[in-house]
């Protein structure tokens, strides 16, 4: 049940996330990483961060990356929104293929 607040603190924290991820990332140039989704538990304690990756062959060396700085993520994430929400909460990054999919399907329309 999403309830009107989960959806804006959800909004929140994406908007933050691809924030920070685009600070980190511009010193790896020809690397885009994108927050597509956040879904937040409904006690606010986890929030699951769905990333896009560019390009997606190195999406799981930079998606590891991200895991062993998740503390540092979270600590930049609560600096930004620490006034809005009481507890930040903990952080689990997953890749996001959506995108490789839609790609695998055009090519096999095409054929």
């Amino acid at each position: 049940m999403d309830t009107t607040r989960t959806q804006k603190i959800e909004r929140q924290i994406q908007k933050d996330l691809s924030e920070i991820f685009l600070m980190q990332t511009k010193l790896m140039h020809g690397v885009m990483v994108s927050v597509t989704k956040v879904r937040i538990s409904p006690d606010l304690s986890v929030a699951k961060a769905y990333l896009s990756i560019f390009p997606s062959e190195k999406g799981k060396e930079i998606i590891e990356n991200i895991q062993q700085n998740k503390k540092a993520i979270r600590y930049e994430l609560g600096v930004r929104i620490g006034k809005q929400i009481r507890r930040i909460p903990e952080l689990a990054f997953f890749l996001d293929d959506s995108i490789d999919f839609i790609e695998k399907i055009d090519k096999l329309l095409q054929l």
